[in-house]
């Protein structure tokens, strides 16, 4: 891999306002999503705000899952960003998708620190 990151940006149309206002059930959501893709977990922090929508953010080792919700509107922006070959942001993206219940989906794929040699993650600096 010639860059540090994967990192997903994802437009969820037509979610159950429901789910999208439950920040239990938000956070469930995210946190499955994270481990279903094999991430480790470092943290946890999400908001419920009045009258509607929740934000929060799952710091994984490899990086973080984050959402901000529009209930009213049925849409959820949603950027997944990881580092390393061995979390695939996708399988978090599609988990979330299908638990959203979306009926459509807008998102692609920004390849992040692109280098012109081979990187990694764990590189040591010299000090």
């Amino acid at each position: 891999m010639n860059a540090l990151g994967r990192h997903v940006l994802a437009e969820l149309y037509g979610c159950t306002p429901e789910v999208l206002n439950d920040l239990k059930k938000i956070e469930d959501i995210m946190v499955a999503a994270a481990l279903e893709a094999g991430a480790e977990i470092r943290e946890v922090a999400f908001h419920k705000f009045s009258p509607q929508g929740v934000s929060g953010v799952v710091v994984i080792s490899e990086s973080h899952l984050a959402i901000h919700t529009w209930p009213e509107l049925g849409y959820a922006a949603v950027d997944i960003f990881t580092c390393g070959d061995t979390v695939d942001p996708w399988v978090s993206c599609d988990y979330i998708k299908v638990k959203f219940c979306a009926q459509n989906m807008a998102a692609n794929e920004v390849k992040r620190g692109i280098f012109d040699f081979e990187v990694s993650h764990k590189q040591v600096v010299n000090q």
